[in-house]
């Protein structure tokens, strides 16, 4: 079997480690967001790709969800010390590692898609990384200035999303977001030649809109999955109204779209009237009812490994029913 997954951060490595798990002879892809991605100190970070890279290599802090396990932050401590920033923004010293032969390999010409290939060698995380570029994409938000005047009269600007999310923990309202490069950027070929020969495309249960809405953004993107010849099955990162992990609810609020199970389902839309999906995953006891999308009520925890692996059977099961278009709704 051929898998997709679309994937962001913390969220879609673990589903991608039950992913692996689930199917360990499957030709897994994992198309990474890389709207995260900046240039910190002269190196070239790309949070997401890392955290999967690391967790299904084994070397993921299993206390933080996120950077190097058994890490220091000598370096970060010394950047401080000499009143460099940001220092909102940790770099540990193994990670710096990572960033060091990115960088280097950038500039020598590589595209990202093959430094991620190389940094994999030693990882060896059983499914091929490619970002979703090969391109420069920033997410930027569009916030209230919580620098400037009082609340409800502040100016608004535009900063990284990963000063509105790290350093302000997404606390300053955000009136919308930009892919800065987006127009100049394409997809990665690899990506969409995975896509194209997929017997199923999964979005993993990823921030709908910083990471799977990056992703399918990137030119050329949606038009793939359009085309992919199998189904295309979304699992809900809403739970009871609220995102399990990360503030998805703020970056859904920004753009309109309600916290549901069902605001995020038909945010996505179904295959059949131009959106994404066949099939999508809802937890225990929420609803929705997705016109042209099959819809299954699981649990969607990913409370450990056999919690994982169980939901990403549900994954697969419910293929079976988004190819059959029998337009179940939340069974």
């Amino acid at each position: 079997m051929r898998i997709v997954a679309l994937a962001g951060g913390i969220g879609g490595a673990r589903f991608l480690r039950g992913l692996r798990a689930v199917e360990p002879d499957a030709e897994i892809t994992a198309v990474v967001n890389t709207g995260d991605d900046l240039w910190l100190h002269g190196l070239k970070v790309c949070p997401d790709l890392d955290t999967v890279m690391y967790t299904l290599g084994g070397g993921i802090s299993t206390e933080r969800g996120w950077g190097r396990e058994d890490e220091s932050f000598v370096v970060q401590e010394e950047l401080s010390a000499y009143g460099v920033g940001p220092d909102w923004f940790g770099l540990g010293d193994r990670d710096v590692a990572t960033h060091l032969v990115r960088t280097r390999m950038l500039r020598a010409g590589y595209p990202l898609s093959q430094v991620t290939e190389a940094l994999c060698r030693r990882w060896a995380p059983g499914v091929a990384l490619i970002p979703a570029s090969d391109d420069r994409i920033e997410t930027h938000v569009v916030i209230d200035d919580p620098e400037t005047g009082e609340p409800g009269s502040r100016e608004r600007r535009a900063v990284h999303f990963q000063e509105w999310w790290v350093r302000h923990h997404a606390e300053p309202t955000a009136h919308g977001f930009a892919s800065v490069g987006r127009d100049q950027a394409t997809a990665c070929p690899a990506a969409l030649a995975a896509i194209a020969d997929a017997d199923v495309v999964l979005l993993a249960p990823s921030n709908p809109v910083v990471s799977i809405g990056t992703i399918v953004d990137v030119p050329g993107m949606r038009a793939a999955l359009a085309q992919a010849p199998g189904p295309v099955v979304g699992i809900s990162p809403i739970i009871g109204g609220q995102a399990v992990r990360g503030m998805a609810e703020a970056c859904l609020s920004a753009v309109g779209v309600e916290v549901s199970a069902e605001g995020v389902a038909r945010h996505y839309g179904a295959r059949s009237e131009g959106g994404l999906l066949d099939g999508w995953l809802v937890h225990s006891g929420d609803t929705a009812d997705v016109p042209g999308v099959a819809v299954r009520s699981v649990p969607l925890l990913m409370t450990d490994a056999e919690a994982t692996a169980a939901m990403v059977r549900e994954a697969l099961d419910v293929v079976g029913l988004a190819t059959g278009a029998t337009g179940e709704r939340g069974v």
